[in-house]
C-alpha cells in the first residue's frame, strides 16, 4: 500500500512529498529543503522509517520547490528528474534564489525527462505522469490510480489555482489542464498540493471559484 508524508519546507511553505510503499523505496517528490534542520528532517524520516529513495522528481522548476535539488544529490546520489521543458526554469534558479534573498542554491542538471504517458516505478507502486502546463512550462503531476491520489503542485489548490502572472504562465492553460486531466479523474481522488492543505476532485469541482467543473 502507498503512504504519503508530507514536509513542510522553507520561506514559501512549500508541501515536498515522501511516497513509499510496503518495500521501503520511495519518491521524493519536490525538495523545498535549504536549511540545515529542515534538510535534517528529511534525512530523519527516510532514515528512521528504513527507507531507499529511487526517484527524485519535479512537479515543476520554481525555485521554491527545488531548494533540496543538490542535497538530495549529495545525500542519495539522485540526479533530479523532470519535463524537458522545465529546463529553463531550473537552469535560472541560482538567480531567482537571490532575488529573494537565498543563497547558496546549487543546482545539479538531470539526465533524463518525463512526459505525459510515462509511469514512475517503484517497490510494488508506480504513478502516472500527466503534463499539465499553465502555471510555467513543463508542469507535471504525478497519479496514482489505484490508491485515487494526485500529487499536483501548483496547478491546483484548495478554492485556489496556481499564478499565471509568472513567464510562461497562462490561465487558459491552465484551466485547460484543470478541466481536461485533473477533473477527468474520479471525484474522490485526493489532491495534494504544492502548498496548502489536501482537496478532493469532487470540492474543487464543485466549490472552486477559478476552474468549476
Amino acid at each position: 500500500m502507498t503512504r504519503i508524508e508530507k514536509l513542510v519546507f522553507n520561506p514559501f511553505q512549500v508541501n515536498t512529498y515522501v511516497v513509499f510503499d510496503e518495500t521501503g523505496e520511495c519518491l521524493i517528490i519536490d525538495p523545498g529543503c535549504h536549511e540545515p534542520y529542515e534538510e535534517k528532517k528529511l534525512f530523519s524520516f527516510i532514515e528512521s522509517n528504513g527507507l531507499k529513495p529511487v526517484w527524485h522528481l519535479y512537479t515543476h522548476c520554481h525555485i521554491d520547490h527545488i531548494l533540496g535539488n543538490a542535497y538530495v544529490y549529495n545525500t542519495w546520489g539522485l540526479k533530479p528528474v523532470m519535463h524537458k521543458d522545465s529546463l529553463p526554469v531550473f537552469r535560472d534558479a541560482p538567480d531567482h534564489a537571490l532575488i529573494y534573498g537565498i543563497e547558496g542554491c546549487e543546482i545539479v542538471e538531470p539526465e533524463k525527462f518525463l512526459k505525459e504517458g510515462d509511469r514512475v516505478d517503484f517497490g510494488n507502486s508506480n504513478l502516472e505522469v500527466l503534463h499539465t502546463p499553465g502555471h510555467v512550462d513543463g508542469h507535471l503531476c504525478f497519479v496514482a490510480p489505484e490508491e485515487k491520489f494526485v500529487i499536483v503542485g501548483d496547478v491546483l489548490f484548495k478554492d485556489s489555482i496556481g499564478r499565471t502572472d509568472l513567464p510562461t504562465g497562462d490561465f487558459d492553460l491552465l484551466a485547460g489542464s484543470i478541466r481536461n486531466k485533473l477533473y477527468t479523474l474520479a471525484p474522490d481522488y485526493v489532491v495534494y498540493p504544492g502548498h496548502g492543505p489536501e482537496t478532493t476532485i469532487s470540492y474543487e469541482m464543485a466549490n472552486n471559484p477559478f476552474v468549476s467543473g
